[in-house]
């Protein structure tokens, strides 16, 4: 874990203050889950999508096939 990972006492207050209350037994594994979706979102946004146009460029349907088989 880094040294900011999230902490039981901080996953049950983010929750609370959002609304959803957590029972203490389920504080540890919201924490941990919450590290483990910041560290694949920092990933992500570490990947270079150089010229890859956005989805709204992409027809269904339309595209080629350059494989053979």
């Amino acid at each position: 874990m880094s040294a900011d990972a999230l902490t039981p006492p901080e996953a049950a207050r983010w929750a609370a203050r959002s609304g959803l209350p957590l029972a203490p037994e389920r504080h540890a594994g919201v924490a941990a889950t919450a590290d483990h979706i910041h560290s694949v979102v920092s990933l992500l946004r570490e990947l270079d999508f150089g010229d890859t146009p956005p989805s709204a460029a992409y027809r269904a349907g339309e595209e080629q096939d350059h494989a053979a088989v």
